[in-house]
């Protein structure tokens, strides 16, 4: 599925997620509001509700009542083995033909590093 027909909520998630690993939002961080998010990202609070309806049923934040949505311990690397799986599995197959199309070695990867 091309970025472009993607749902906003998805594309949120995995904004969200990028941010998970990345440690903008490390274990135990409380993530933004869902409504200070949306605002933040132009979006409808119910998409990002439903963005982060989507960490919560995967167990990657806990919800504190009265105070919001906090990240859970080992979400990160939880995120990092999903999405190396998905990008192997959805992204790389793509990657690859255009590599070997191109004629491009890993070496000239690395060189252009």
């Amino acid at each position: 599925m091309s970025s472009a027909s993607r749902p906003v909520y998805l594309k949120l998630r995995d904004q969200i997620a990028a941010a998970i690993i990345d440690g903008t939002y490390p274990e135990g961080a409380l993530l933004p509001s869902v409504r200070a998010f949306a605002s933040e990202q132009g979006a409808n609070p119910l998409t990002v509700a439903k963005a982060y309806q989507a960490f919560q049923d995967d167990g990657l934040v806990r919800v504190q009542r009265g105070v919001g949505m906090y990240v859970a311990p080992g979400a990160a690397s939880t995120l990092r083995a999903s999405e190396r799986q998905a990008f192997l599995a959805e992204e790389w197959p793509e990657v690859a033909a255009k590599l070997q199309r191109l004629g491009l070695r890993a070496e000239d990867l690395l060189a252009a590093v």
